[in-house]
């Protein structure tokens, strides 16, 4: 994984849920106890000194400084996706999580559920997974399937079905922190394959503003252009947000809604009585079939 980039970006998302859960409950944005267990024992012993207040604020105020906004708008996003996945209203057979990275939700799920979670992503990232579910939990859940794919070249579904996944299922698809790690052509290729899903299923997704990738605002997250843009190139595709509608009609999906920064802020920032605000560089997206 040090060679691979993307994959990389998989452990700082989880530092930041192991450090919320230090927060006492009525002031954390996101809420996973297993986030902590999922990291590597350097990053284990940095969150663990997060415990002391102090130490806390000064690793989320670190982060601010690389990207304003970052911080409460990843936690918030995840936030929004758990809701939304857990809502008692939404009926599904099967869950999948495209680019799953170090995501706790299968594991999750599992606790209490025998609903089947297939996670995919990179083979590095399946390896790894798999190494680090043998670490935490003994093995992987029975419910969870671990799939290696490319997503720039691959047959998503196909290979979904291969491990015992039903097209007739009413599928939640989770698609978090993952857009702008691929080509343009991909993430219209993923739309596009994944409609084939039963109606009545749903797909969440993130992106990162087009005019962000472009250069023409960095929204005053310049460190964070240097560093995904300029560097390595890492970050590769954005969306307007005024066109993600028709985006997904191009592929059979339904937006239902989209959530930003001010909704962030509304819904989950403000209730914690925490002085953050979520970055406006990146969205998240609802879609249905």
């Amino acid at each position: 994984m040090r060679r691979n980039a993307a994959a990389r970006t998989a452990f700082g998302p989880m530092v930041l849920a192991a450090v919320e859960h230090h927060e006492p409950s009525h002031r954390r944005l996101v809420d996973d106890d297993l986030a902590g267990s999922f990291l590597p024992a350097t990053l284990r012993a940095l969150v663990a000194v997060t415990r002391i207040g102090v130490i806390r604020r000064a690793v989320s105020a670190a982060s601010q400084r690389s990207g304003p906004g970052l911080w409460a708008g990843i936690a918030c996003r995840k936030h929004y996706i758990d809701e939304r996945l857990s809502d008692p209203l939404n009926e599904v057979d099967a869950v999948v999580v495209l680019g799953a990275g170090l995501d706790t939700r299968a594991c999750r799920i599992a606790r209490h559920s025998e609903l089947p979670v297939y996670e995919l992503d990179q083979p590095v990232m399946i390896e790894h997974k798999e190494a680090l579910l043998r670490r935490v939990l003994g093995a992987t859940p029975a419910s969870v399937q671990l799939i290696p794919v490319d997503f720039e070249t691959d047959d998503l579904m196909a290979a979904l079905e291969n491990r015992g996944y039903r097209r007739g299922d009413r599928t939640f698809f989770i698609w978090e922190g993952v857009t702008q790690y691929l080509s343009p052509e991909a993430v219209r290729a993923t739309l596009a394959q994944t409609s084939s899903a039963a109606p009545g299923s749903r797909l969440v997704f993130t992106y990162i503003r087009q005019d962000f990738i472009d250069g023409e605002n960095r929204y005053g997250s310049d460190a964070l252009y240097r560093r995904f843009r300029q560097r390595a190139q890492v970050w590769k595709s954005g969306l307007v947000r005024e066109a993600v509608g028709d985006l997904l009609a191009e592929s059979g999906w339904r937006l239902v809604e989209q959530a930003g920064p001010s909704y962030f802020r509304d819904t989950y920032i403000r209730p914690t009585g925490r002085t953050l605000s979520a970055s406006p560089i990146e969205w998240t997206a609802l879609a249905e079939r």
